[in-house]
């Protein structure tokens, strides 16, 4: 009997994926380790040991978009695919970062913080603008970030766009690099993969970049911003605020920390991908995976060629 083993998940059921695996004949496993024809992660890491203790893996697939906890070369030396699931919270993700950045760009947060510690003061958030008179970059432009810069135009903001497949950025972004872009931006959006090139592509010479008093957005990946510069930029008041959905370590501790912790940032416990429709499209689609490669099939969404 075909075998598919979750490593680990969180979720509070697996029904979905049984939905999918059970008519089919296949055997569903969660934790516990040994040898299985696909292998499905959420958080844990896949390297060249664990993949040498599976022979008969064919697939590492993982619950979500990056593969960075993935060593996708050694994956791909021994023939396994590593697939991924692009596309189950696109609109989620999108809503989430359009949401933080309202929210900074409004005062929202800060408002409300002000009136719930007993003070009744409109000027709480510092002085706010109008959005049409405002600039969004976009950072990444794949799926997600074509999704962000659609909406924060329809609210009538300006959208630049960066990514480094110069055709990905279309209306209504209008395509910068990204010195360009940091340097016009009130509030800069980071929707990139996280890979060894873009790791902390927000560091304290990009933050210097950004023009004094804008906001920072982080929907992606953590490990994109280096939490220690952040902080930095936001004591020496270059940065006005930030809004942030993700971390390198979850939770978050030491420098991570203190900047969730900071009076100007707004923090979410990644959950910008969350809904019911992206949590059972996410889950069904995982098996789906599973089972096309199972019955021989090549992945709908590779992030390899083994």
């Amino acid at each position: 009997m075909p075998s598919v083993l979750i490593a680990d998940c969180d979720h509070d059921t697996l029904d979905p994926e049984r939905s999918v695996l059970d008519p089919a004949g296949v055997d569903l496993r969660l934790g516990g380790g040994g040898d299985a024809d696909v292998l499905v992660v959420q958080y844990g890491r896949v390297d060249a040991a664990l993949l040498d203790a599976m022979p008969s893996c064919h697939a590492v697939v993982r619950y979500g978009v990056g593969v960075d906890t993935i060593d996708v070369e050694a994956a791909t030396a021994r023939g396994i695919w590593v697939v991924n699931v692009p596309d189950y919270g696109t609109e989620e993700v999108a809503d989430h970062a359009v949401a933080l950045a309202l929210a900074l760009l409004r005062g929202v947060v800060f408002l409300d913080r002000s009136v719930r510690a007993g003070t009744w003061d409109d000027g709480a958030a510092g002085e706010l603008r109008r959005l049409s008179e405002l600039c969004l970059g976009v950072v990444g432009s794949g799926r997600i970030g074509s999704a962000v810069a659609e909406r924060a135009a329809a609210h009538g903001l300006r959208v630049l766009g960066h990514d480094e497949r110069p055709d990905a950025v279309r209306p209504p972004a209008e395509p910068a690099s990204l010195d360009a872009l940091l340097a016009a931006a009130d509030v800069v959006s980071l929707h990139a993969p996280l890979i060894p090139a873009t790791r902390h592509l927000i560091d304290a010479a990009a933050l210097d970049c950004m023009r004094p008093g804008a906001y920072l957005v982080n929907t992606a990946r953590g490990g994109l911003v280096d939490a220690a510069a952040v902080l930095d930029a936001l004591e020496r008041g270059r940065l006005a605020g930030v809004a942030l959905d993700v971390f390198e370590h979850e939770p978050p501790d030491g420098a991570e920390r203190e900047l969730a912790s900071h009076p100007r940032a707004i923090v979410t416990p990644h959950a910008a991908w969350r809904s019911r429709e992206s949590e059972l499209a996410l889950k069904t689609e995982v098996a789906r995976e599973a089972l096309r490669v199972i019955e021989g099939m090549r992945p709908r969404s590779p992030v390899n060629e083994p």
